[in-house]
């Protein structure tokens, strides 16, 4: 599904995923998100899409999630509060 055709809240939902995903990729020392994308075995240009908000699987996050070492529920702990 095309941005366009999303809502705020699921715009705002996937905005929420990217920016942490790049904050987790930094503190975990990836400086260039390339460098995770080889070691998990996804193409840079997909890895790039997903940090800039690109619509994710479940499946896409939590196999990123795990090499990063993060849960599920870390992941989306800093939303709750």
């Amino acid at each position: 599904m095309k941005k366009d055709q999303l809502s705020k809240s699921q715009i705002d939902a996937l905005m929420f995923v990217s920016e942490r995903l790049k904050a987790l990729r930094i503190a975990k020392g990836y400086t260039n998100y390339e460098y995770l994308a080889y070691e998990i075995g996804m193409s840079r240009s997909q890895l790039g899409t997903y940090e800039n908000g690109a619509n994710i699987t479940i499946a896409t996050l939590v196999k990123i999630l795990d090499h990063l070492g993060v849960t599920l529920e870390e992941f989306f702990k800093s939303q709750q509060q």
